[in-house]
């Protein structure tokens, strides 16, 4: 889903289970949920403005079955690439999980996203995702697993369990935001590496888009990411929006270590930052963000080899 117009899409936020790592949770409960009439025309919408990718997200999407399957059947005719992210509970037994996957592909579901940490499991049985797993390959639906993970030796036994049951999985880094924000944090020191980010973009059941899926609604200090809501603006609106911002385009292409430096953080201090902590550094800080702006066309720009 990359180099195309795309969107992290959340029906509802609505779950099954309170995992304690969850970024789309700060342990308030919640299940703001769309109408499904006003979802269908939201993405029949982003088909005239060449949305090319939809991923069905938030909460736990299969709590909503029937209106995510009527949305990638929807997706399917019009040729934009669906996928769905769960954390797997439905896939109970093999003949649950060849249900399900059966009717995914029959409606055109290009990828299924399945999630996988020591937290998940201790609220999904890890047999539920090798059951999906395995669906997915009988009925030829392209799928892997998103292992979150905090790369401690903690972790060591579920990617071996994922190794030994010879899953397709990526590790993705645990976020420390939402419930995750308590966690204590491992030292780490990285390379100095650029930390550009694609910043996939967030609609929320409320309708409000934002234009980092991970982010979103987290920099209350300053609402960077905020783009917009459907109800006061259009679609095609918000897309551009998202692609002319003169910040976030240094962020996809200048990365935000060039960023930090140019505000002057130390060179040392910047290799001890996560990327997304280091985005909250610098944007979530009304100061920080001031001084971005005034200068993104001049000093911030030119600040690059």
């Amino acid at each position: 889903m990359n180099n195309m117009r795309k969107i992290a899409f959340g029906y509802s936020t609505k779950c099954n289970i309170k995992c304690e790592h969850c970024v789309a949770a700060d342990g308030a409960a919640s299940d703001a949920t769309m109408e499904i009439g006003k979802a269908r025309a939201i993405i029949e919408e982003m088909a005239c403005c060449n949305v090319k990718g939809i991923s069905f997200t938030a909460g736990e999407p299969f709590l909503f079955f029937n209106d995510i399957l009527n949305l990638v059947r929807l997706c399917h005719k019009h040729g934009i690439y669906s996928r769905m992210v769960t954390n797997g509970f439905w896939a109970k037994t093999r003949a649950h999980s060849d249900h399900a996957v059966a009717e995914l592909k029959a409606e055109g579901l290009s990828q299924l996203r399945i999630s996988f940490s020591r937290w998940h499991q201790k609220n999904i049985r890890r047999e539920n995702i090798v059951n999906a797993a395995a669906s997915c390959q009988q009925y030829g639906l392209d799928y892997f697993i998103s292992f979150v993970t905090d790369f401690s030796e903690a972790d060591d036994a579920c990617e071996q369990f994922l190794r030994d049951n010879r899953l397709t999985f990526f590790p993705e880094p645990l976020l420390y935001f939402g419930r995750a924000e308590r966690f204590s944090r491992s030292r780490i020191l990285t390379d100095y590496q650029p930390n550009t980010c694609s910043m996939n973009p967030y609609l929320s059941p409320e309708f409000d888009m934002f234009a980092c899926c991970d982010a979103g609604n987290r920099f209350t200090h300053t609402n960077f990411f905020f783009l917009g809501n459907l109800a006061e603006h259009d679609v095609a609106g918000l897309f551009v929006k998202n692609e002319t911002h003169i910040l976030y385009t240094l962020i996809r292409n200048m990365g935000l270590t060039s960023m930090a430096s140019f505000l002057g953080f130390k060179a040392r201090d910047i290799v001890k930052y996560r990327k997304c902590e280091l985005c909250e550094m610098l944007f979530n800080s009304k100061e920080n963000l001031s001084k971005l702006e005034k200068s993104a066309t001049s000093d911030l720009a030119s600040w690059k080899r």
